[in-house]
């Protein structure tokens, strides 16, 4: 079973896709081990507790510098023997050591069809002001590993959702989390669940040549 660590910093909706789809068996090879926030009163810490998850608080605001952050957030994740974090809704930038220690094992989702409005500056209700603006008429979200480019690495599932004509960047956002983003890290974390633990288990990489196959593309 792979040890799966959630980061998060505000209400915690996307942590609740993630611990329904746990608790409905849609994640067959991980587990929630921990969730850490970087802000104690992030109302996800009390989601977490709800499903009796531990948790934890690392707060940059906490630390001198980036690297003590990044230290302090290593140390959370080690102690849990966290084995692929996700990120849902983490407002906070991993910094290398972080990001090279769980290289391919680091899964965010991003509010748009990466790469369109992302990168540096394109979080929360921007994404969505910014689609708006530009008048598209399909956006959508994007689960992806992550890198040291923000929103930057490999795609991994992606979802386009229409743009209706009285949208406000607040119904637009709700409207992509419901139809896109709370469907596809669930399903995104089972699949590289089920990658980690092929490479755990060589009984598995033998009865699933297919997956093998789909990494090396």
């Amino acid at each position: 079973m792979v040890h799966i660590a959630v980061l998060v910093s505000g209400g915690g909706t996307t942590l609740q896709a993630l611990l329904d789809a746990q608790e409905a068996g849609a994640i067959r090879n991980g587990r929630i081990v921990k969730v850490i926030a970087s802000r104690p009163d992030a109302y996800a810490l009390e989601r977490a507790a709800a499903k009796r998850v531990p948790t934890a608080v690392v707060s940059r605001k906490a630390y001198a510098t980036p690297e003590a952050f990044d230290e302090a957030l290593l140390a959370e994740l080690e102690a849990c023997g966290a084995e692929l974090v996700v990120l849902a809704g983490f407002l906070s930038i991993l910094g290398e050591k972080v990001i090279a220690r769980y290289r391919n094992r680091i899964l965010n989702v991003h509010p748009s069809l990466i790469p369109a409005f992302c990168g540096k500056g394109f979080y929360g209700l921007k994404v969505h002001e910014a689609a708006l603006a530009y008048g598209v008429k399909v956006t959508g979200a994007t689960v992806h590993l992550v890198n040291e480019i923000p929103d930057g690495g490999a795609i991994v599932l992606q979802k386009a959702v229409a743009v209706q004509p009285a949208d406000t960047p607040e119904t637009l956002q709700l409207r992509v989390m419901r139809q896109a983003e709370w469907e596809l890290l669930p399903k995104a974390t089972a699949m590289v669940c089920q990658r980690i633990q092929e490479e755990k288990d060589p009984v598995l990489r033998r009865e699933n040549p297919r997956g093998r196959q789909h990494r090396r593309r």
